[in-house]
């Protein structure tokens, strides 16, 4: 609560549908709305990471709240990678050698995983030899700890009108410590009671708390923050690159998942989306205008709106969004409005004024400049609230005004000098290619 931009916290201890232990517990900390902080979410965490790593014997992990998580886990950190093989020997043996590759790159802040051992373990180890000069059989011995510490059903009381189930069990006061263990008595074939202690050894250990599984395997999930400054591109590849340095053996499979997951299957779709877009687009202009060639000259406004998009997302410093992905695929559609103005003019007057291509072209230029301004600026009129936006989400929407507002910028700048261009080079390829077909007649 010392900190200016927290409004309050709130937390919880013990195994809820969101914490898988009983060591675990839930901090919910509730920062002040945007108009009053100086600092957003992740700068908050920043600020607050050194302090709680100061609190000795407590380890936390931070992660703003996210509006939409899709495939999202809960886990430590927003994102997560898995770790499963069917041996759990071999699993946690690269467990520990992951996590410390990991926790050495740059792009990563707060690398854990949901693997704990703290679980109390004691380990029976059978003298066989001695239970052998003893008469006692390993059966015995493992009727003796099941009775003890199984609650065995030992018989069935009936009554006139209940039945009652009795179970055979050491009394909880016996159960709480290892040295109770030599308390335990077991059967000998002779009818002798044997000491369980003069038979066999307790050794003392740990176990994981929980064991989860990836599918059929048992698996471990590593979860990370990204550091500041980093984004899930640059993290992603670089654990792909850590990961494949390292050499696994053939049974560790290896897997992003979560959001990490879904970030990765949508960057691989991106591409094949704008491609079909623009395939979209030609078939439809082409169909419109009877022509393969100009199609080509509207789609080539396309380029310099993109570039216009991606240098204003750097120019004021926000990632590359699907939000912001979003906003390129309305530039095709709005962009693209100038080609057809400047195309569809220039063709009507070749057509119908007999002016020659480069005077139509010429004349397009001028007649359309300002129906493409005005239809230009009332667009970027229209995106400046979500490039300015400010309160609760303005991060999810301010991407997609800045792709807007500098895709239209670039784009008109560059329309009006560029498309009469491409115009006149098509159209002279388009003529060279009608003069191969035309037959000679001799």
């Amino acid at each position: 609560m010392l900190d200016p931009d927290v409004a309050d916290v709130g937390s919880f201890i013990g195994a809820t549908g969101l914490t898988s232990s009983q060591n675990q517990g839930r901090l919910f900390v509730s920062l002040k709305p945007a108009g009053e902080r100086k600092s957003n979410s992740r700068e908050v965490i920043a600020r607050l990471r050194p302090e709680f790593a100061k609190i000795a014997g407590l380890s936390v992990f931070m992660q703003p709240s996210q509006d939409l998580r899709n495939g999202g886990r809960t886990s430590k950190a927003q994102y997560q990678f898995t770790l499963s093989d069917a041996s759990i020997e071999e699993l946690e043996e690269w467990r520990g050698k992951i996590i410390e590759k990991l926790k050495q790159l740059p792009q990563l802040a707060d690398v854990t995983s949901d693997k704990e051992r703290g679980g109390l373990r004691a380990s029976v180890v059978i003298d066989r030899n001695a239970a052998s000069r003893m008469n006692v059989q390993i059966a015995s011995i493992d009727a003796a700890l099941n009775s003890a510490f199984g609650q065995r059903q030992d018989t069935i009381i009936f009554t006139q009108r209940n039945q009652y189930r009795v179970i055979f069990e050491t009394p909880i006061s016996r159960q709480r410590d290892i040295r109770d263990l030599a308390g335990l008595y077991v059967s000998s074939t002779n009818g002798a009671q044997v000491p369980l202690t003069a038979l066999a050894k307790i050794e003392r250990g740990y176990m994981p708390l929980v064991v989860n599984h990836q599918g059929v395997l048992p698996a471990i999930t590593i979860s990370y923050n990204l550091a500041p400054g980093a984004t899930l591109d640059g993290a992603t590849k670089a654990i792909e690159a850590t990961i494949e340095e390292m050499n696994l053996p053939g049974g560790l499979h290896t897997a992003f998942v979560g959001d990490a997951a879904d970030f990765r299957k949508v960057a691989a779709g991106m591409a094949t989306l704008i491609l079909a877009a623009l395939l979209a687009v030609y078939i439809i202009l082409g169909i419109l205008y009877e022509s393969l060639i100009h199609p080509i000259t509207i789609i080539s406004t396309l380029p310099s709106a993109g570039l216009g998009a991606l240098l204003s997302l750097e120019a004021f410093g926000a990632e590359f969004t699907v939000i912001a992905f979003i906003g390129i695929l309305l530039l095709i559609g709005i962009v693209k409005k100038n080609g057809i103005m400047l195309v569809d003019f220039a063709l009507q007057a070749e057509r119908e004024e007999g002016l020659t291509v480069h005077d139509a072209a010429l004349a397009a230029a001028r007649e359309r400049f300002r129906p493409i301004l005005m239809t230009t600026l009332a667009a970027i009129f229209g995106a400046i609230p979500l490039a300015f936006a400010t309160g609760i989400g303005a991060e999810l929407r301010r991407p997609l005004g800045i792709t807007i507002i500098g895709g239209l910028l670039l784009s008109q700048i560059l329309t009006l000098y560029t498309t009469p261009v491409i115009y006149l080079l098509m159209s002279k390829l388009q003529r060279k290619h009608k003069l191969k077909l035309t037959p000679r007649i001799q």
